[in-house]
């Protein structure tokens, strides 16, 4: 049976869908089955991001009004069989889609894989709620600037009144040298003033752009961790450790 999490965030441009799909494709490379689910029927853009945006056919919101089964609405990732996306191309901001619906056809499909993502808007507003509604865990996404800390906040808040099996958090865009010279908020940090566990690190460094299946180490721990319940968590702040690191962080300071 699937385990269902939804990832989200208290702001826009934290990296959220991205984290969703790299995360969703390193655990389908290690052998799971993975679908990401496109609730965000305002942006409609994880399929863009997982690069199959020519491949849809049908997509959620057929499966809920009768046009085709889940199964059919279900795109097969070309490079990487395990990954599945469920888009939601065919929604409007304005339309009403309620939340049983989707929990619907997610745990239709639950029994048939390991992992659900479900891609929340961001804020709290009724497409957070809808998307919030189905899942069992949550991972929120957040950067180390005070304004994504504060709303992330917002959200943790409203996620405690669902009672969800776990919520967890993922610091994205974090600057090692910052971190070094201790002139930003660290992971460590976030978590305790947000109280919820860290369950990874993404560096800045780490071009978002790139292909989602050549992903950067900490995608890799991050999943593990999901998997494992243990193990490590990516250090931005070592490469600007040290002789070595002291040239880095000059050299990052003149670009």
């Amino acid at each position: 049976m699937a385990r269902k999490i939804v990832i989200t965030s208290g702001k826009g441009g934290v990296g959220k869908t991205t984290v969703a799909v790299c995360l969703a494709a390193q655990l389908a490379k290690k052998g799971q089955r993975v679908v990401v689910c496109d609730a965000d029927f305002g942006l409609n853009s994880v399929d863009f991001t997982a690069g199959v945006e020519e491949l849809s056919s049908y997509d959620v919101i057929d499966v809920i009004e009768g046009r085709c089964r889940a199964k059919q609405a279900l795109i097969r990732h070309p490079k990487c069989p395990n990954l599945y996306i469920l888009t939601s191309r065919h929604a409007a901001p304005e339309r009403y889609v309620s939340p049983q619906s989707v929990k619907l056809v997610l745990d239709g499909l639950a029994p048939q894989f390991d992992f659900i993502f479900i891609d929340s808007p961001a804020g709290i507003d009724d497409g957070f709620h809808r998307a919030v509604a189905t899942a069992d865990e949550a991972i929120i996404v957040t950067t180390p600037h005070l304004p994504a800390v504060r709303d992330a906040d917002r959200v943790v808040t409203m996620l405690k009144s669902y009672r969800l099996e776990k919520l967890q958090l993922v610091v994205n865009m974090v600057r090692g040298d910052l971190l070094v010279l201790g002139e930003c908020l660290s992971p460590s940090d976030i978590s305790e003033l947000l109280r919820i566990p860290l369950l990874g690190v993404l560096p800045e460094e780490y071009n978002l752009s790139c292909d989602v299946f050549n992903t950067h180490k900490s995608f890799k721990l991050i999943a593990n961790r999901l998997l494992t319940e243990k193990g490590k968590i990516f250090d931005p702040s070592r490469k600007y450790s040290g002789l070595f690191g002291g040239v880095r962080r000059a050299l990052k300071k003149r670009l």
